[in-house]
C-alpha cells in the first residue's frame, strides 16, 4: 500500500512547488495594519499619505534613491506594494543589484536610461528607455540602470512587496569580508587584483 501511494506523493509535491515560487508578502486579515504605537481610533487620511517625494533635489555627483517602503511609509505593511524614486545625473549608474522579495516595474519620467537584467541562464536583456517608457525587472534577477546621456534622468520604480529588499552585487562580493583567496579563485585572478577592486569601491549602493 505504501509503495502505491509514493507516486501520488511525488505528484502532490510537484504540484505544490509552484506555490512557493509565486509566494509574496503574507496576506493580512484586515483592511490595513496599524502600528502598535498608534491608537487605531486616531487614524486619519494622514496615515495613508506619504510626502517624501516632494522635495527631492537633483544630485550633483552620483545616483540617488528615495524609498517609500514599509520602513518609510508604515501604511504599506501588508499591502504588497512599495515605490522608489531614482535620480541619475549624467554618467551615473545604479550598480548591479537584486531585489530578493519583489519584481520591479520602472517608468522613466524625465531623461533617458539604459537598463538591463540577467536571467538564470546568464542571458542579458537590455533596453534604452525614454520618457514614459516602462521596463520590468523579474524578481530576484541581477539588474542595473545607467544614464549615459548629458542630462539628468528621473524614474519611478514600483515593487510587488512592501519590503522588496536589496542586495548590491559589488558590495555583497567585495565589501562583506569574503576572504581574498576565495575571491581570487572565484574570479580566476590574483589577490592583488582583488585588493585593488576593494580599494576602488568608493561608493555605497542604495
Amino acid at each position: 500500500m505504501a509503495s502505491n501511494s509514493y507516486p501520488l506523493l511525488l505528484v502532490l509535491l510537484a504540484l505544490s512547488a509552484p506555490l512557493a515560487v509565486f509566494a509574496g508578502d503574507p496576506d493580512i486579515l484586515a483592511d490595513f495594519v496599524v502600528p502598535a504605537s498608534i491608537n487605531p481610533t486616531n487614524i486619519t487620511g494622514d496615515f495613508f499619505t506619504y510626502t517624501g517625494f516632494r522635495d527631492i533635489s537633483t544630485p550633483v555627483y552620483g545616483f540617488t534613491l528615495t524609498k517609500a517602503t514599509m520602513m518609510e511609509f508604515p501604511a504599506l505593511n501588508g499591502q504588497s506594494v512599495s515605490y522608489a524614486m531614482l535620480t541619475f545625473p549624467p554618467g551615473s549608474v545604479n550598480p548591479t543589484h537584486t531585489h530578493p522579495r519583489a519584481s520591479e516595474l520602472l517608468i522613466v519620467a524625465h531623461g533617458a536610461l539604459s537598463v538591463g537584467f540577467i536571467d538564470t541562464a546568464n542571458r542579458l536583456y537590455t533596453q534604452d528607455l525614454g520618457p514614459g517608457d516602462m521596463f520590468v525587472f523579474p524578481k530576484g534577477t541581477v539588474h542595473y540602470q545607467f544614464n549615459q546621456g548629458n542630462s539628468t534622468a528621473t524614474a519611478l520604480s514600483a515593487f510587488g512587496s512592501a519590503t522588496p529588499g536589496l542586495v548590491s552585487v559589488p558590495l555583497a562580493v567585495f565589501d562583506t569580508g569574503i576572504d581574498n583567496a576565495v575571491l581570487a579563485k572565484s574570479f580566476k585572478t590574483d589577490e592583488a587584483t582583488i585588493q585593488k577592486l576593494k580599494a576602488g569601491l568608493a561608493f555605497r549602493c542604495c
